[in-house]
């Protein structure tokens, strides 16, 4: 397997302190931000980085996010180019540029650029992202979808034609010749995150792009890869383990009772105050804003229709002793829990690439840089020695399909 690490590159400097009942102000003020962590929160994580291209990690991934201490990685190119420079062979997952906000063309000049940066280290990953983002930059949601899948062909189209022309209901442009080209031809490898969208997963099925499916283990994953495959068999094609990521959250520690202890209150900062900041996560809002279908999660099983709803509430109220509960089931403890637990979910999900979180909550830098070098000497040399040969979830979608 691969292994890679996402890294939200949350603001270093935790506040809670400014809360209003149960939530950060948004928007969150000048008054509220210190230049000087913010520098230093940078430097350190291109520290972590560097030190995962040492230890032999596959990757590191990268986000973008907008006017929240959720993460710092307003433009992912930037800090691509920055890790370019930092490292050797670490592939960089920008994961991924927001399509629908952005000018193509200018996204398609960047990705190359940072191709021949890193010489051809690039995952060039293409997202629509959350509701937020489209406040800040004026953005319809109810146009996100059209201008998305516009500007996806506009990239490839850019990358791969020798003179490009388009004319699009968004952009236009005419004999186009890019300059520099990617080292990698026809362009770099295209991935995409999905939250759970029937139209992301459809088009990504369509257009044969690998999907990492949905934010956390469970039916809603196992539903998004049955229609996935359902829909790849429908183009003659088969899912396999390179089709597929999963994102995980894992802590190495000497006990399970040690790693609630340590990582606990950063998993609760994360969920708490981080990840609803300024956004609002629930399926059924979005819907009503136009930025998902009245239909989008009709594929979704009675038993996971909670999971798809994406509840505020299970975020904001999450406990202490929640966590401990859920931890139970997590790669959290001792290193050969963290590795069985990681290998049983792969192989269950049949992803051959893990995409995984070490530092969700903002924790202190030398702790971060104790799980990098903790876990990569003692958990990641089983999971790269494990291979991941088959996807059981699409095999039976697709034969369930066909009778």
């Amino acid at each position: 397997m691969k292994v890679f690490v996402f890294d939200l590159l949350a603001y270093d400097r935790h506040l809670d302190h400014l809360k209003v009942g149960s939530e950060l102000p948004y928007p969150l003020g000048k008054a509220h931000f210190d230049a000087a962590t913010a520098v230093r929160t940078y430097e350190e994580h291109l520290q972590a980085w560097e030190e995962m291209d040492r230890l032999g990690y596959d990757g590191v991934g990268f986000n973008e996010h907008h006017t929240s201490p959720y993460g710092l990685m307003n433009s992912p190119n930037l800090m691509a180019a920055a890790a370019a420079q930092r490292t050797k062979r670490l592939k960089l997952l920008i994961y991924g540029n927001l399509l629908p906000l952005h000018e193509p063309l200018r996204l398609a000049e960047e990705l190359a650029m940072i191709d021949c940066l890193s010489n051809g280290r690039l995952i060039s990953g293409f997202a629509r992202g959350i509701p937020r983002e489209y406040q800040v930059h004026n953005v319809p949601m109810a146009l996100s979808r059209e201008r998305f899948e516009e500007a996806y062909d506009i990239i490839l189209g850019a990358w791969s034609d020798d003179v490009f022309s388009f004319t699009g209901k968004y952009w236009s442009y005419k004999d186009v010749a890019l300059w520099p080209r990617p080292v990698q031809q026809p362009g770099p490898p295209v991935w995409m995150p999905i939250v759970g969208s029937r139209e992301s997963i459809e088009f990504a099925a369509r257009k044969n792009i690998p999907i990492t499916p949905g934010l956390a283990p469970g039916g809603l994953r196992e539903d998004i890869i049955r229609l996935y495959a359902t829909i790849q068999a429908r183009h003659g094609r088969t899912v396999t383990p390179d089709h597929l990521s999963i994102g995980v959250s894992a802590y190495v520690a000497d006990s399970k009772a040690q790693a609630v202890k340590e990582n606990g209150p950063y998993h609760l900062y994360f969920n708490r105050t981080l990840f609803s900041h300024g956004n609002f996560t629930e399926t059924a809002i979005q819907r009503e804003h136009g930025y998902v279908s009245a239909n989008s999660t009709d594929y979704v099983r009675q038993e996971n229709l909670k999971q798809a709803a994406h509840s505020r509430e299970d975020f904001r109220n999450m406990t202490m002793a929640d966590v401990e509960q859920r931890a139970e089931h997590m790669p959290w403890g001792r290193p050969d829990e963290v590795a069985e637990r990681l290998i049983a979910e792969a192989d269950k999900t049949g992803a051959n690439t893990l995409l995984v979180s070490l530092n969700r909550g903002s924790m202190p830098h030398d702790m971060f840089l104790e799980q990098i070098r903790r876990f990569g000497r003692e958990v990641m040399p089983r999971l790269q020695a494990h291979q991941v040969t088959r996807v059981p979830i699409a095999e039976a979608a697709v034969t369930k399909a066909a009778e």
